[in-house]
């Protein structure tokens, strides 16, 4: 586990040396853009450390009603309710919605967040990852279940994209509630940056619900909702933990509500985060590793072995490269090297990490037999 000595960009401080830094997902470098970091000073001036309070007693001010504001334009939605986790979003959710579903039938590669946040008194169903065949032999097993459907919009390991097309037309094939945890695709996919639907022309489709956090391309911290002025009211007066969780501290909203103006104005950054994945996972087949091939600044190169996984990431490492390696099979029975790309890293820096995995590959090979 590295211990940061400053803030997180395209290069890091550690132990009073610089390294490239792809890690993370600052996808597009907003955690240390000057603007961000501006407005999350002027806030702490202007309001102080906390509110110190939950939204529903004396915690809710001018600048969370703002970047709700700022959110339900950005995503095209009529409302947006920000709460203190995304992580919780689906928990919260998914017990909004209960009352309209039995089972829940979610991706078998699905994030933590949507396994943990499944009510007790609800079956989970785990359909094969990114297979709409799978998911409807589950709804057609399960006839009398209302259903509640449940992906990840961009998968955190893997970097793939849930054919979320073809999830919604089986959803309104079986009269199923469609939900896109879409964690990693806002501020990625689509021509505005609006996550999975809209790179899938769904963005209008009312019955997609979406989760998201602040925290990734938006480089703040925190969770959202956007939708309808009746599910966003129904979250607002019926969620305990939005209603009993402190408000989101004033520096965070304020830098979060600067992000968002930052990524519907500069569609660059999302332009020169896609040139630099590209070029990245182009690089990675070339030297012959196991990648993915969606559009996505999550680029895997997948081993056989764990040793191969942290050997490659521990040499990287000692040649100023942070990029981790998870410690766990992925569902394919893979390790993986997890390599994320920011619209901030420089040529220099992609061709360095380029040259550095040919090396360990012309003397370890791509660690898969």
């Amino acid at each position: 586990m590295i211990s940061l000595q400053g803030r997180v960009d395209n290069y890091i401080i550690l132990d009073n040396e610089r390294y490239s830094y792809f890690a993370g997902n600052n996808y597009l470098g907003l955690a240390g853009h000057p603007d961000v970091i501006a407005a999350a000073i002027n806030a702490l001036q202007r309001y102080g450390a906390s509110f110190s309070a939950s939204r529903l007693t004396t915690g809710s001010s001018e600048i969370h009603k703002e970047l709700e504001k700022l959110l339900s334009e950005f995503k095209g939605k009529q409302d947006a309710v920000v709460f203190a986790s995304g992580y919780m979003g689906n928990s919260l959710l998914l017990k909004i919605l209960q009352e309209r579903y039995e089972i829940i039938l979610a991706d078998s590669f699905s994030h933590t967040s949507i396994t943990d946040a499944v009510p007790r008194n609800k079956q989970l169903i785990l359909y094969n990852h990114c297979d709409p065949v799978s998911l409807e032999e589950h709804l057609i097993n399960n006839p009398d279940k209302p259903a509640l459907i449940i992906t990840d919009g961009i998968f955190a390991l893997t970097g793939e994209i849930a054919p979320l097309d073809k999830l919604y037309a089986i959803s309104k094939k079986y009269n199923a509630q469609l939900v896109v945890d879409d964690a990693h695709a806002t501020g990625v996919l689509g021509a505005e940056g609006r996550g999975t639907p809209e790179y899938f022309n769904l963005q209008d489709v009312k019955d997609i619900f979406q989760t998201d956090t602040l925290s990734k391309a938006l480089g703040s911290y925190g969770g959202y909702i956007s939708g309808g002025t009746s599910l966003i009211n129904q979250i607002r007066t019926e969620s305990t933990f939005y209603g009993a969780s402190t408000s989101l501290p004033p520096p965070v909203v304020a830098a979060a509500c600067e992000s968002v103006r930052i990524v519907m104005n500069h569609p660059e950054l999302r332009a020169g985060l896609k040139k630099n994945a590209d070029w990245v996972r182009s690089g990675v087949k070339e030297l012959g590793f196991i990648t993915n091939s969606d559009p996505t600044p999550v680029i895997p190169v997948f081993f056989d072995k764990s040793e191969s996984a942290e050997g490659i990431s521990h040499y990287l490492l000692k040649n100023h490269i942070i990029a981790p390696f998870v410690d766990y099979p992925v569902k394919t029975g893979k390790f993986v090297l997890r390599i994320t790309v920011s619209s901030n890293h420089d040529a220099g820096q992609i061709e360095n990490l380029l040259i550095f995995l040919k090396k360990w590959r012309d003397k370890n090979g791509t660690g898969n037999y």
